[in-house]
């Protein structure tokens, strides 16, 4: 709901709401000209000295008045004519034209009303109720992705226009929303819509008949300086019963021309306070850096419209169109879907047709819009969840266990988890899903099951217990979508480990050139970093393998190291390629297995190919970062990955410390067990906030894990501990 509340306004007055930023960015601009050029009155200055220096100058005085930015200007009439001017308020004298600046008029009535009068104010206040909306609803979207409102200003993931979105929305929510409803506020008071709480001061009972009384010696205005006021009228030519009416900061009062003294008060009302409040929120008029703030602000609205609008396009791309979706308050058979890049939708649609066929009225929508109440006809809800990164929600499910954790259970549900086995966080999150149901009381179908690497055959098992669970007959025939993929032409190869019976390769690929959609979006290979994946697609087979990054995209080619596997599909054929052969392949995310920015220590453990990103990590430390890597291999004559880049990079200070274990030879020993001889310097290095980084075979990651618990326990810390905070990252299969 919150989020078709952000959507629809958004893409709907997306220009609309430009023009309002935009013009009223430029319009911020002018109250702080003003007041940088505007005449200043002299300290201490009184209004009495101020109106007689300006009455001396100017004949036929009707009005003098101040504006919020401190310009004093003055209107006349002599001999019938009439005039006006800015004045200095030091010497009354003529300083420039009193006609407004025509530019900033222009905008003013194209900020107000598009040029169309009241029917244009009216369409601009639709603007404002729309950016009001954007602004309310994106902030709650904020602390949904985040993890909540503490937590609004978390670290961000994703790409980067969806990172850049959300940083400018936390940057300028409280600002839009201020003068959003700022602007509703004053286009319901031109409109009459709010009551006028003005009190204006009583007539007076009588007055003295008298006339020119000197306006430098008039107490009532002796009183009030100049920085307090807004506007004195005068009394009409040759009238005696006609007083001058005062207006400061505090009210208005009348005061007699013939004494000088003042005849009746009446001080601002608490609504008429409110209502001048709002005009300098919404004007920049009086608080001109606030102003300015605000329309800096508002610069940030065009660029938080086209990324929403790439975010949305992106969204459609990723969601195949589902056909015949029911209404959810007539569906039988509800389907949640959890997905990050967007293959576990396809396999919803497949489960929906089914469904369909078997005579079910079927819902499909994301986990993130779950509410039982919308679906009172639901039989059954199945659950389709993919897990991002270490066991995180994907896009189309944040906030489902929140909202799971509000609501009584209702009608029975089963869970099926997406992933790969060879990950460690492999359906974490719908087995959270799983957990979480269960604790609430929610009645389960039929156990949670998984689908390792889009499996066709794990899908179809799976939908044939879901059909006998449900008295159905379920075929699941599912034929998974293709990735998007690009051709990367190989540019060079190193070879290493015949000797040992171990062929293995670091490949490197050419950069594919990025289109400025893949640049804005984070699409394609646009942008990555060492650690992240890239999936290769083998000849004769749907199902993509993965293999860690040696390289980011600053470093101007794809790189990946490979170890043939006995019968490996995907392996032989990357390693009988030579180069100028091409090889099909795609880009996805592994925020989890980044190194960040910070400027801690990174402790690197590494095994044969697990080097891979390691290296990739090494090669991009440009700021020298203080890194120990420990790297286990077989023999350093085979296999000794990297050895030359590792002793250059050591050299020019990107590698701080090198620490190798040989499993073969006269004193075998493993990567765990350079750990334990060197565990003072490891665990010195822990105290110091280092962060430590694991890549390699899945029996590796659990000797490190045990050296690691050995080194931490005199500290009082735990592997997981280190894990709770970012601070142990795990890249093993």
């Amino acid at each position: 709901m919150i989020r078709a509340l952000h959507r629809w306004p958004g893409l709907l007055a997306l220009v609309l709401v430009t023009v309002l930023a935009l013009s009223g960015a430029a319009l911020s601009v002018f109250p702080m000209a003003e007041r940088l050029v505007a005449p200043q009155a002299v300290a201490g200055q009184s209004v009495a000295d101020m109106a007689a220096r300006v009455a001396a100058t100017h004949p036929g005085l009707e009005e003098i008045r101040r504006s919020p930015s401190g310009t004093i200007t003055a209107w006349w009439f002599d001999g019938g004519t009439p005039g006006s001017a800015v004045i200095d308020p030091a010497t009354g004298a003529d300083v420039g034209s009193a006609d407004p600046n025509p530019v900033e008029r222009w905008l003013t009535n194209l900020h107000r009303s598009l040029f169309l009068d009241d029917a244009g104010r009216l369409v601009m206040a639709a603007g404002a109720a729309a950016m009001l909306v954007l602004a309310l609803s994106g902030a709650a979207l904020v602390a949904r992705r985040t993890g909540g409102w503490r937590r609004g200003f978390a670290r961000l993931r994703g790409p980067l226009v969806g990172r850049l979105h959300v940083e400018l929305a936390r940057v300028a929510v409280m600002g839009l929303a201020l003068s959003a409803a700022t602007a509703l506020w004053m286009t319901a008071s031109t409109f009459d819509l709010l009551p006028d709480g003005a009190v204006r001061p009583a007539d007076p009972a009588a007055v003295s008949g008298q006339m020119a009384f000197p306006l430098g010696q008039m107490a009532a205005l002796q009183d009030v300086p100049v920085s307090a006021l807004r506007k004195l009228s005068f009394p009409y030519a040759g009238d005696a019963q006609d007083v001058f009416t005062l207006s400061t900061d505090a009210g208005t009062g009348l005061i007699d021309q013939g004494t000088g003294e003042l005849l009746s008060w009446a001080d601002l009302t608490p609504w008429q306070q409110v209502s001048e409040t709002i005009y300098m929120l919404h004007t920049g008029q009086g608080a001109a850096v606030l102003g300015l703030v605000l329309g800096l602000i508002a610069l940030s609205v065009p660029v938080m419209g086209v990324t929403g609008a790439l975010i949305w396009v992106a969204g459609r791309r990723g969601r195949p169109h589902l056909r015949d979706n029911a209404r959810a308050s007539r569906a039988q058979t509800v389907i949640l879907v959890g997905s990050e890049g967007g293959s576990t939708w396809g396999f919803a649609a497949t489960l929906a047709r089914a469904l369909r066929d078997a005579g079910q009225a079927v819902h499909v929508g994301p986990m993130s819009a779950f509410d039982p109440a919308r679906c009172p006809r639901a039989d059954r809800f199945l659950i389709l969840a993919a897990t991002y990164g270490e066991g995180d929600a994907p896009a189309s499910a944040r906030g489902f266990l929140d909202r799971l954790a509000r609501m009584a259970p209702t009608a029975p549900l089963a869970v099926l988890g997406f992933g790969d086995r060879s990950f460690p966080a492999y359906c974490a999150f719908a087995a959270e899903v799983d957990a979480a149901a269960r604790a609430m009381g929610w009645t389960t179908l039929l156990p949670m099951d998984t689908v390792d690497r889009q499996s066709p055959q794990d899908f179809a098992r799976w939908g044939r217990a879901l059909g006998q669970a449900n008295g159905l007959t379920l075929d699941l025939d599912h034929q998974p979508a293709r990735p998007e993929a690009q051709g990367l032409t190989l540019i060079s190869r190193r070879d290493y480990g015949e000797a040992v019976q171990a062929p293995t390769a670091i490949l490197r690929f050419a950069l594919p050139k990025a289109t400025l959609w893949a640049r804005l979006t984070g699409r394609g290979f646009a942008r990555f970093q060492a650690g992240d994946l890239l999936g290769i697609l083998p000849e004769g087979s749907t199902v993509p393998r993965f293999y860690s990054l040696a390289s980011g995209s600053r470093d101007g080619f794809v790189e990946i190291v490979v170890k043939k596997h006995p019968g490996g599909l995907c392996s032989g054929q990357l390693l009988a390629l030579e180069p100028g052969d091409a090889v099909q392949a795609f880009l996805r995310r592994n925020p989890g297995f980044h190194a960040g920015r910070g400027r801690a220590p990174l402790i690197l453990i590494g095994a044969g190919t697990g080097i891979g990103p390691l290296a990739g990590i090494i090669r991009a430390n440009a700021r020298h970062r203080p890194v120990h890597l420990f790297f286990g291999m077989r023999h350093p004559d085979s296999d000794f990955l990297y050895g030359d880049d590792l002793t250059a990079w050591q050299a020019e200070g990107r590698l701080t410390q090198l620490s190798t274990a040989v499993s073969r030879g006269a004193r075998p020993h493993y990567v765990q067990d350079a750990l334990r001889a060197e565990a003072a310097q490891v665990a010195e290095a822990i105290r110091q906030g280092a962060k430590v980084m694991v890549c390699g075979g899945r029996d590796m990651g659990r000797g490190v894990g045990r050296a690691l618990e050995d080194i931490l326990a005199p500290m009082g810390l735990t592997p997981a501990m280190l894990k709770a905070g970012g601070r142990y990252v795990e890249d093993v299969y």
